[in-house]
């Protein structure tokens, strides 16, 4: 785990992230927290991510999420690098299977 980003005030975010109980409250919280741009910033590497679990191209990442190849080699490095959080959250979603799994 990165202790860069461990800090009381990443903590206390993540507290209150973790009171919310729906997709309602996370819009109304989230759209106070972060500009438009952050928000989807966020959710196109997302998007990401789960294009390249499935096997899909930059080409078509690019063309269907807008991402340019910079943002999907972060994101990749991420996958392959990182500390797995994008799979935990595929493998609680269902999305992640034995063809996608790393």
């Amino acid at each position: 785990m990165n202790d860069k980003i461990r800090t009381n005030a990443v903590d206390h975010l993540f507290d209150a992230i973790l009171t919310l109980n729906n997709k309602e409250e996370l819009y109304t919280f989230f759209e106070d927290v972060c500009t438009v741009n952050e928000l989807l910033s966020l959710s196109q590497r997302y998007e990401v991510a789960k294009m390249l679990r499935e096997k899909k191209t930059y080409l078509e990442i690019a063309e269907e999420t807008g991402a340019s190849t910079a943002t999907i080699s972060r994101v990749n490095r991420s996958l392959n690098y990182g500390n797995d959080g994008y799979d935990l959250v595929f493998k609680r979603l269902g999305i992640l299977n034995k063809n996608t799994a790393k």
